[in-house]
């Protein structure tokens, strides 16, 4: 079964464009030092998906991408502790889905995404997954 996920960027240190430029080759997901987080990281396996989410200023939902490397060693540190994954991107949503709009909708009242608000990787259950497509013009996701 694939499991869903969202992934937090600032765009000014990686942003959906970064992602899409990179294809199919994907990119280590790393930087993320905070152990929930990277014992979400290591639940996960190729083929799941996940909601590419800029923070800051825009704090929108923007693209969907799909986990192509299960957990291993963050290549950014020495440090043993913090594994990553590798993520590539699917698709674009045809309209991001900001903060606000999730905060407001009916059936994302528990999602990490509004409860966690500091998580950079967190999980996305069926429901919600659905709710934020068709709010990002996914009717097929």
């Amino acid at each position: 079964m694939t499991r869903r996920w969202l992934f937090k960027s600032e765009p000014s240190e990686w942003s959906w464009d970064d992602q899409l430029r990179r294809g199919d080759a994907g990119e280590e997901w790393t930087g993320v030092r905070n152990y929930q987080a990277r014992n979400f990281m290591r639940d996960m396996v190729p083929g799941d998906l996940g909601f590419f989410y800029h923070s800051q200023k825009e704090k929108a939902v923007v693209g969907i991408v799909e986990v192509c490397a299960a957990a291993h060693r963050d290549s950014s540190t020495d440090d043993e502790r913090w594994d990553c994954v590798d993520i590539r991107a699917v698709r674009s949503l045809p309209v991001p889905v900001t903060l606000a709009m999730c905060k407001a909708a009916e059936g994302l009242e528990e999602m990490a995404l509004i409860r966690s608000p500091r998580l950079s990787v967190q999980p996305v259950t069926e429901a919600e997954w659905r709710i934020v497509c068709a709010m990002g013009g996914l009717d097929d996701a």
